[in-house]
């Protein structure tokens, strides 16, 4: 690592295809909105000698000049790759947005990625979200590393920050949560704030100095020595806890001096396989300065710290039909597994898809296999079929750089697979295979839409189709039931995204309307009806009376029909007629104009004419029957109810139970979690969480999550089924 290293950006270069996995770190940046991702990758790509000295690409473009929504909105709303090359390592810079909204980004990163780095920026500190995914991480052990950024801020503390990262990421173990380098700071300005200049290297005593652009080494001063003794001791024994020689910590009890090599290279080791999380310091180079400060460091902890692909175990691999396939780990002669893990769409080129390949080697031109997962309860189309790749590409903010191939390992931009979604499986037309596919979080938010005009009506269906295969953590509704086309988000910033897309990049302007539930109708108690359609205005004539008995059954029975005539008062070929007409009113509905459910109408007489009455006749007079005994009975609205489950911190469970009772909830118990987190389930009316993806959120500072799912339908309140009829009558 730092170190040790006596690598120069000078050796460093423009990223290429690599030709084995070995020289690959597929590296994903972690933090919330604003700790300095971005900028971060920016200064490691300078660093790397990937940008002139003006901060500009090479073949033209900035390094951060992504997505144009992303610079309106002034934040990272989509994962984006950056390749660099250092120290003859190819580095894939994964940077995923801060924001909550946009975690399906996030989610996708972290699969491409064999490590993390958590983005933590001394002026804010460690938010809630962020400790979620470092659990995330945790749990599948993820290799990670945590980097302080904006030292430049008054009252930035690196040493605070590093008790706050173990407090916060080292639960289990703190002294596996330590500093590898302390921050130099230089003699204080006007304003009283003193400049991070350097670095002092712990394991090798060395002083770093950036003050000029620059890295220089020098030696650190007695005082300065003194001064990281006790950091450096307790690095030290940080670093034999965790090492797979266990007699080296006897030794380093009883008193012999460790080589630095040997604890570097334990060190190494530890932080591969996610035993050890080394803090480090880093911030962005001065305008015409070659190196931000830090960044050489940085990119060596990445490139002889981090894990190669090798040493990642892949996930579950089946042939199309389901049965599993063994495959070698990370194997550039294997069968073919490649993963989309990022779709989007370029004006110039059309789809562009983001693989990461998994086993075997990609070439351009060449037909692959394209398996889905049959997203279709988000409105994402099933597809299995056959595709011809086009170029691939390295992407470097709006620039593509061609490449040959891609190797199992790397990462590269696929052109032109006009089927594939986020999340297909790519392999061999004659071998299919289909990956495991990561999780994904449910959309929760419902923005309910339409056409502006006739012009983007005839548009819509196809912007919509194109916007849920780049990002399956939107689904798409067409709800039968309220006629309306929905678009369920994970939040306000990923509605505003999605609506900008549609007219931005697929030119269709839509209205955003108020979102329905599906609301249904049903009798409070029996009650009779009478149908007569009689009438005679020259010509054929219409005639048809029916009598009707309507009475409530159990919820979920929908609609049953009797027939208890006698007597031949309704002619035998009519009573389907009449059966029709009384279906046909209750989808309608008899009340507020939602479907009347879970009831049973009962034909009970009727008379007929021997040439006036017809199947027309007695279709109109059940719907009349219907509608007579609806309006002399107490009709009960029906709303539906959710299952709701909250995962909450326990510090936020009160406010949260209090919240669920507001909205009309019954909390049926609480489940203690792992992690100081409580399970909270309640039944709530779902058109009281319409909004709770945004509340929930709010009320829990953003550590919080929910599920819900459909229970049942149940008798609305009367005061608010009123309103409910109120604004249907006034609609």
């Amino acid at each position: 690592m730092g170190d040790k290293a006596n690598a120069h950006p000078g050796a460093a270069g423009r990223a290429t295809a690599a030709d084995r996995p070995a020289s690959v770190r597929n590296v994903v940046l972690v933090g919330h909105c604003g700790s300095g991702k971005t900028t971060l990758v920016e200064a490691l790509a300078l660093t790397a000698g990937a940008v002139n000295r003006a901060g500009r690409v090479e073949d033209g473009g900035t390094v951060s000049d992504y997505d144009e929504i992303e610079h309106r909105q002034q934040r990272s709303v989509q994962l984006s790759l950056v390749p660099v090359t250092f120290d003859g390592i190819k580095v894939n810079l994964l940077d995923t947005p801060g924001y909550a909204d946009f975690v399906g980004e996030l989610r996708a990163g972290l699969r491409a990625a064999d490590a993390a780095l958590f983005v933590v920026s001394a002026a804010d500190g460690v938010d809630g979200s962020t400790r979620m995914v470092w659990e995330e991480c945790a749990a599948v052990g993820m290799p990670r590393a945590i980097v302080v950024t904006h030292l430049e801020a008054a009252r930035a503390d690196f040493e605070e920050m590093t008790r706050i990262c173990a407090d916060a990421f080292g639960a289990d173990d703190p002294d596996a949560v330590l500093p590898l380098y302390l921050p130099i700071r230089g003699p204080e300005g006007p304003d009283g704030h003193a400049p991070v200049t350097g670095l002092t290297g712990l394991l090798s005593r060395t002083l770093f100095d950036y003050s000029f652009g620059e890295r220089k080494e020098s030696e650190p001063d007695e005082g300065r020595l003194a001064a990281m003794e006790e950091a450096r001791n307790r690095l030290i024994e940080g670093i034999i806890a965790e090492s797979e020689d266990e007699t080296l910590m006897d030794r380093y009890l009883g008193g012999e001096q460790i080589d630095v090599k040997t604890l570097i290279d334990d060190l190494e080791r530890a932080v591969a396989r996610g035993a050890f999380f080394p803090v480090l310091a880093a911030a962005p180079a001065a305008e015409g300065a070659r190196q931000g400060l830090g960044t050489v460091e940085l990119l060596e902890l990445v490139t002889r710290g981090f894990p190669t692909p090798l040493e990642r175990e892949a996930p579950l691999v089946t042939t199309v039909d389901g049965r599993p396939r063994e495959l070698k780990p990370c194997d550039p002669e294997g069968p073919l597994v490649a993963e989309v893990v990022k779709t989007s769409s370029d004006p110039y080129v059309g789809r562009v898809s983001l693989v990461r390949v998994f086993s075997g080697t990609l070439h351009p031109d060449e037909t692959v296999h394209v398996s889905g997962h049959g997203l279709a309860d988000r409105g994402h189309e099933d597809h299995d079929v056959d595709e011809r790749v086009g170029a691939l590409s390295a992407p470097f903010g709006k620039q593509q750089r061609p490449l040959t191939h891609c190797i199992a390992g790397d990462l590269a931009c696929v052109a032109k697979l006009g089927r594939a979604e986020t999340g297909d499986t790519l392999s061999a037309k004659d071998d299919p295979l289909l990956m495991e596919p990561w999780q994904m979080p449910d959309p929760l938010l419902p923005l309910a839409i339409r056409a502006h005009s006739k012009a983007d009506e005839d548009k819509l269906s196809q912007g919509l189709g194109r916007l849920v295969a780049e990002d399956p953590t939107m689904r798409l509704e067409h709800n039968q039931h309220t006629h309306q086309v929905v678009l369920w988000c994970l939040g306000e910033a990923h509605a505003d995204v999605a609506l900008e897309r549609l007219r931005s990049r697929y030119g269709v302007q839509v209205d955003v309307v108020p979102h329905q539930v599906s609301l249904r109708e049903t009798f409070a108690a029996k009650s009779a009806g009478r149908g007569r359609h009689v009438k005679q205005s020259g010509g054929h004539g219409q005639y048809a009376v029916c009598e009707i008995e309507v009475e409530p059954l159990p919820g979920g029975s929908g609609i049953e029909f009797v027939d208890r005539v006698v007597g031949g008062s309704v002619p035998r070929q009519f009573i389907p007629s009449v059966e029709k007409g009384v279906r046909a009113q209750a989808a309608k509905g008899v009340a507020a104009g939602h479907p009347l459910v879970d009831v049973r109408i009962t034909l009970l007489d009727g008379k007929a004419h021997s040439v006036d009455s017809s199947d027309a006749a007695f279709q109109t007079a059940g719907a009349l029957a219907l509608r007579e005994a609806a309006a002399d009975a107490r009709i009960h609205l029906l709303e539906p109810v959710a299952e709701v489950s909250v995962l909450v911190g326990d510090e936020y469970v009160g406010p949260v139970m209090s919240d669920l009772s507001g909205r009309r909830g019954r909390v049926l118990g609480t489940e203690q979690t792992s992690g100081s987190r409580t399970l909270v389930r309640a039944e709530v009316p779902e058109i009281e969480i319409g909004r709770y993806a945004v509340d929930l959120r709010s009320l829990s500072h953003g550590t919080a999550r929910f599920h819900r799912a459909y229970a049942r339908h149940e008798p609305m309140p009367p005061q608010v089924a009123e309103k409910v009829r109120q604004r249907a009558e006034a609609g």
